[in-house]
């Protein structure tokens, strides 16, 4: 008679680069199913990129679904569907909550801590990976190793350090002083893997036109933006919400979110930014608005008639663009000078000259093909026993804590594909 019994060994030893989302929340999951973990870390600190998110607030998550999810997820959102599935925004409201954080859910179901403070999401983590015992090293990994198509461990000052699995968390090039410097392109491209360019996702946009300069500071709130695409003669992005002028053109949550519509050719004029300044009015209310404006002030200048439509410093920019003389009675604006000032209010027009540099970027577009790794493990298909996870792959999402969301699932996807190759069977 036969008996099979499955048991979890502790002899795996598990390397993790980078100390980010994905690679801290991979340790815990493994350390606390009993493999041995060493995670590496260039910084002297664990979580550097989290403590900047969401203004410091860290935004941890979106509570949504999994069609949510991959409808705010501009490239390549298949690749997230069963690592979201495996782990979704309620699992891990459930992990942090379970280590003593309490979470709230507010706007756009956005998640954040309570305390309102990003080291709380950094601290837990680092606790529960501490309390599993997982070791922390900082210190740069300079090479991948592998012998007969297997990652063996890694490189450091010269040194070898062998391990049986290797977790890739390296992140991608935005943020470059949290520590994502590429390092986990340099280790792909180094064996052999397709890396599509990186470029800055989630990222201010600088405008061929020099009034934006002039609105600098100005945020304008419940406006809709529309991203129109040239090339294409079709509108790629469009959503209500906040923006900002800066000097160098545009910022705020829906350009950041319209960039990541964006492909990496930004020359030729090829993007126009359309804001609608008054999305709830169609053009015959907002003109019968006009005239009843216009009326109120009939004696006044035109400069000195938009005080109820327009925030100060918009004023003289407005004045300009509509072509109409600041100093002109409003009694002797004409109707089609009216028609071409609503026009300007649902179709304010900035032209796209480039993206801001990718070290402004909230997270990286490009990255390791998704086509080298499984969606399912985040194993490389090319070199067993290696994982990539994070931002490091080829995936970016809107704001919203999408990008979160994903670092953290994909990070328990490869830890649980570690456990479950660490089980035995043995029969007797």
């Amino acid at each position: 008679m036969s008996t099979s019994t499955t048991l979890t060994t502790n002899s795996t030893s598990v390397a993790i680069v980078g100390g980010g989302a994905a690679g801290m929340i991979a340790a815990a999951f493994a350390a606390k199913s009993g493999a041995r973990v060493t995670l590496y870390e260039k910084n002297s600190l664990l979580g550097r990129k989290i403590l900047i998110t969401g203004k410091g607030r860290c935004n941890v998550t979106n509570l949504c679904d999994t069609n949510e999810i991959l409808a705010a997820t501009p490239t390549n959102p298949r690749f997230l569907h069963s690592i979201i599935a495996k782990f979704s925004p309620q699992d891990l409201m459930e992990y942090f909550e379970s280590l003593g954080v309490p979470l709230k859910v507010e706007r756009g179901n956005r998640v954040f801590p309570v305390s309102d403070k990003a080291e709380d999401i950094v601290r837990a983590l680092h606790t529960d990976m501490l309390a599993h015992g997982c070791q922390v090293i900082h210190a740069k990994v300079e090479r991948i190793l592998t012998k007969d198509e297997r990652a063996i461990g890694v490189m450091i000052d010269g040194r070898l350090f062998y391990h049986d699995k290797v977790i890739v968390a390296t992140g991608g090039l935005s943020y470059p002083l949290t520590g994502s410097t590429g390092d986990g392109f340099k280790f792909a491209r180094s064996l052999g893997m397709q890396i599509i360019e990186p470029r800055g996702a989630l990222v201010p946009l600088e405008s061929k036109e020099s009034w934006c300069a002039a609105l600098q500071g100005l945020a304008l709130k419940n406006v809709e933006l529309k991203l129109f695409d040239n090339a294409l003669g079709k509108t790629i992005f469009c959503e209500f919400g906040e923006m900002l002028f800066t000097h160098f053109g545009v910022s705020g949550p829906l350009v950041l979110s319209a960039s990541s519509y964006m492909k990496e050719d930004t020359t030729g004029e090829r993007y126009t930014i359309s804001i609608d300044l008054k999305p709830a009015l169609d053009r015959e209310t907002l003109d019968r608005r006009l005239l009843g404006d216009f009326d109120k002030n009939k004696n006044k200048n035109f400069i000195n008639a938009l005080d109820d439509l327009l925030p100060q410093k918009m004023i003289p920019i407005f004045c300009e663009l509509s072509g109409i003389d600041s100093r002109k009675k409003v009694n002797s604006i004409t109707a089609a000078e009216r028609a071409h000032l609503v026009e300007l209010f649902k179709n304010l027009r900035v032209t796209i000259s480039e993206r801001r540099p990718i070290a402004e970027a909230i997270v990286t577009a490009g990255g390791l093909s998704v086509h080298e790794v499984n969606p399912r493990t985040m194993e490389s298909k090319k070199v067993k026993n290696l994982y990539f996870v994070g931002e490091v792959l080829d995936i970016d999402c809107l704001t919203g804590g999408f990008n979160l969301q994903f670092a953290f699932a994909s990070g328990v996807a490869a830890a649980r594909d570690i456990i479950s190759k660490n089980e035995a069977t043995f029969t007797s």
